[in-house]
């Protein structure tokens, strides 16, 4: 696994292998240079080893990955996404390629399955006719469950006990469209809105935020570590993508049992059954994302109507030992 710090699919790699470990597999990990991923895996007892996972112009991890491969006597190799899978190499192992978005299939050339995190990217990966439909897989991610967490107290968060409260999580990119939730924010003068995460839209929103003049009700936390305890504390979670193949932060909050309200974007629209375990509204558009968020916090009743469902379909489909047992059963199949 060759990606950024902590993106959701890089985070969702190191659980699937701490997992895959605990259930009795022998597990290497492969991954890019990175103290903190690296600290994280070896505290779980394993033992990764760091390679480049450099550019066109890396010459050293391909060989590198072939001699550790070889050496390690591996039955299967996963691939996490475009960078590992355009290193990756043939050998007497069985290449599989993950993938958590629609990716160029050219990085991919090496693998002989694909799996999808979402159904909409494998029938994607169907559609472009290079693998057969038997070598192309639907497996989700799993997230911790956090029906044991504790609220955050309101009070830390500088939110009053009994003001009504929406929370996003990401990172501060555009495509999260956090723009279309402040500006949603903006048209509900007595709810507040708490956005966790970081990244280069940052200066942007600060602007954002002062020009509509909602400073008081709507803030950026910044990185949090504390996802639980925030979605425990927020009467609905949104999630505004413009795009999001799949969107973890949603499973994160059918874990919690939060309320959720989306957009319409790729992985949200597929998970969520509209009106019966979440809120679907069209992306971009803030007086919509408003009117649905008025809709939810004026109606308890749907609040926990929607809560209730959501977390019966994180038990029975995004609970962990589920999917890591679907995987198993994937990879006793393929292995040679």
């Amino acid at each position: 696994m060759a990606g950024a710090p902590n993106g959701g699919a890089e985070l969702f790699f190191e659980r699937m292998t701490i997992a895959l470990a605990q259930r009795g597999q022998t597990v290497l990990p492969l991954v890019r240079t990175n103290e903190a991923r690296t600290g994280r895996l070896v505290a779980a007892g394993l033992r990764p080893q760091e390679l480049r996972f450099g550019g066109p112009l890396d010459i050293f991890t391909r060989p590198a990955l072939a001699r550790t491969l070889k050496s390690f006597k591996t039955d299967i190799a996963v691939a996490w996404m475009s960078r590992a899978a355009a290193k990756l190499p043939r050998g007497s192992w069985v290449n599989v390629g993950r993938l958590g978005g629609y990716y160029d299939l050219k990085y991919f050339r090496s693998c002989d399955h694909l799996v999808g995190n979402t159904r909409g990217i494998v029938n994607w990966i169907a559609a472009q006719k290079k693998w057969p439909r038997e070598n192309i897989h639907y497996l989700p991610n799993f997230v911790e469950d956090f029906a044991d967490a504790l609220p955050a107290p309101r009070e830390s968060l500088g939110v009053p006990e009994d003001a009504p409260m929406m929370l996003g999580l990401g990172r501060l990119h555009a495509v999260k469209g956090f723009d279309t939730l402040i500006r949603a924010a903006a048209l509900m003068p007595d709810v507040y809105c708490l956005i966790a995460g970081e990244g280069p839209e940052r200066r942007r929103l600060d602007s954002l935020i002062a020009e509509l003049r909602v400073q008081d009700r709507v803030k950026l936390l910044g990185w949090r570590t504390d996802t639980g305890a925030l979605l425990k504390a927020a009467d609905i979670f949104v999630s505004s993508s413009r795009h999001e193949p799949l969107g973890n932060m949603v499973l994160e909050a059918f874990a919690a049992q939060t309320p959720v309200l989306a957009t319409k974007s790729e992985g949200p629209a597929e998970i969520i059954r509209d009106g019966a375990d979440g809120m679907l509204v069209a992306v971009d558009n803030p007086a919509a994302l408003a009117a649905a968020a008025r809709a939810m916090l004026a109606d308890v009743r749907l609040r926990v109507k929607l809560a209730l469902a959501a977390r019966q379909r994180y038990a029975g489909e995004f609970a962990r030992d589920i999917v890591v047992s679907d995987w198993l059963a994937l990879l006793s199949k393929i292995a040679r």
